[in-house]
């Protein structure tokens, strides 16, 4: 459209044709589908469910409810739809509520028509400012959506109340020939609903017993979680009945998935990337974590676990490592099993626990957390554990156990400490002191080089102390791996008044 026209005599002859926003969104939906281009860029997993969903209401002209847990881009797939407006749009200039200058709605934008008829100034609206959105709160009013009496501008004027000037518009009618989006649904209070539904289904405004037939041109998009419903609130009725399409979102089902929304979401120096090296065995760790998290018994299934775990997970991995080789002056490194300890504040800050996870403790439940992740990726690495765990030798029938050198090492009364702000050639130093650890990888992994079999080397470690074959504690900066047998007498003789702090579970 030509953006220099400026006044309602201009557009006539330009040929300009009024649409609503959906029907806009609509045409332009169709157009995108038939080239075949993207229409929710930056969105992944949601290529088969969600955005055909989406494209299928938008199809209809409809409003839009999305429902489900906290991290699902429920939010950022309503912001995308303003891809799918127009460049530009034609309002009645200094109308505050977008007025079309072909359909008036406000009193003011009807005025000033009848006034100036083709010389009414017209404004050339971009689509980047035909959004508005809004968070429910229980402290949300009727004013703040909607509008109020403004006695000040009527004084001003000299208007009485009855007159629609005293008005001054909410954020929703400001909002108009847009989309707007409110977040959290059910948190508003009913009557500030029961306001919404009379715009929606009545087409009029009503603000302190005004009531004001105001046909607005609007693309609703609310947004509410499953809890939502039970535990603060829910939509009424008339109103859920009113948005015409319900469209559930959901968690990444795949590891694959959660790898690339976290790759493309996670905030990473350039300085990180150049110092810090972190493995695809590393990065679906942390992906395990959340997938963990999810289904454990002392996380509130309810309020979910946000894919923003696994994000912040990630930064604070990386640097994690980059403190350590930053403290030991090290030019390159990598994202060691170890350093996954620094990544529990990115758990505890992410997880809600129901109660007996709050006797857990936050700490312990991320540090068991991290321990199950260990033990689901590690059985697509090497051989499962439990398959050998009662083999320890030939005679016993079967082949022989893998980790058998690397269990006798051990049982022999050897142990190895991993310390955390240890400097690489230390750590890969301390880890080939364990007999048969490296054959044992290098059987698996003939390709790897001297770091990333180190890396696997203690992914071993970590692994078979998640599978109770040798045990793990972490005390005092440090990771301490021996054999099981020698810390079970150890946890005797504390229990008999030594003290020693030993958890099976501790990381």
């Amino acid at each position: 459209m030509n953006t220099k026209i400026k006044t309602l005599g201009e557009l006539k002859k330009s040929g300009y044709q009024h649409k609503t926003i959906k029907e806009e969104i609509r045409q332009n939906l169709v157009a995108k589908l038939q080239r075949g281009e993207e229409t929710f860029s930056g969105i992944i997993g949601y290529e088969e469910t969600v955005i055909p969903d989406v494209e299928r209401a938008l199809l209809s002209r409809h409003n839009i409810l999305f429902l489900g847990l906290r991290g699902q881009a429920k939010t950022r797939m309503a912001r995308l739809m303003t891809a799918l407006l127009d460049d530009f749009i034609p309002v009645v200039a200094g109308s505050d509520i977008n007025d079309d200058p072909f359909h008036p709605i406000s009193k003011y934008a009807r005025n000033l028509i009848e006034e100036k008829g083709d010389a009414t100034p017209i404004e050339w609206l971009p689509r980047s400012a035909r959004y508005g959105e809004k968070l429910a709160t229980p402290d949300v009013s009727v004013a703040d959506l909607i509008g109020d009496i403004d006695p000040i501008k009527a004084a001003n004027l000299r208007l009485n109340f009855a007159d629609e000037g005293v008005i001054h518009y909410g954020i929703i009618p400001r909002s108009n020939r847009s989309i707007f989006v409110i977040n959290e649904i059910p948190d508003l209070q009913a009557r500030i609903q029961v306001a919404l539904f009379n715009i929606l289904e009545e087409g009029d405004i009503q603000i302190r017993g005004f009531k004001l037939r105001m046909p607005l041109d609007i693309l609703f998009v609310f947004t509410a979680n499953p809890e939502d419903y039970t535990n603060r609130g829910s939509i009424v009725t008339p109103l859920k009945d009113r948005i015409e399409s319900q469209i559930l979102t959901h968690y990444p089902k795949s590891i694959e998935t959660a790898l690339q929304i976290t790759e493309q979401e996670a905030a990473i120096h350039q300085d990180q990337k150049d110092l810090v090296n972190m493995s695809d065995l590393v990065k679906r760790l942390i992906e395990q974590i959340s997938f963990e998290a999810r289904s454990n018994e002392y996380v509130d299934k309810k309020s979910g676990v946000s894919a923003r775990l696994s994000i912040s997970a990630y930064e604070n991995a990386l640097s994690t490592a980059e403190r350590r080789a930053l403290i030991n002056h090290e030019k390159h490194t990598q994202v060691w099993i170890s350093d996954l300890g620094g990544i529990i504040p990115s758990i505890t800050g992410k997880i809600e626990l129901v109660y007996e996870g709050e006797q857990e403790g936050p700490y312990q439940v991320a540090m068991n957390l991290v321990d199950k992740a260990i033990r689901s990726q590690f059985i697509k690495y090497f051989p499962n554990p439990e398959a050998n765990k009662k083999k320890r030798n030939a005679a016993q029938g079967g082949e022989e156990s893998p980790y058998r050198s690397v269990q006798q090492w051990f049982d022999k009364g050897n142990a190895i400490n991993i310390f955390f702000h240890q400097p690489d050639s230390e750590k890969i130093q301390q880890l080939y002191k364990v007999d048969g650890l490296h054959s044992l990888v290098k059987k698996f992994f003939k390709q790897a080089n001297e770091k990333e079999a180190a890396l696997l080397m203690e992914f071993v470690l970590y692994g078979l102390a998640s599978y109770s074959l040798i045990s793990k504690k972490s005390v005092e900066g440090k990771v301490e791996f021996k054999d099981l047998m020698g810390s079970m007498i150890n946890l005797g003789k504390a229990g008999a008044g030594e003290e020693e702090d030993f958890d099976g579970e501790d990381f």
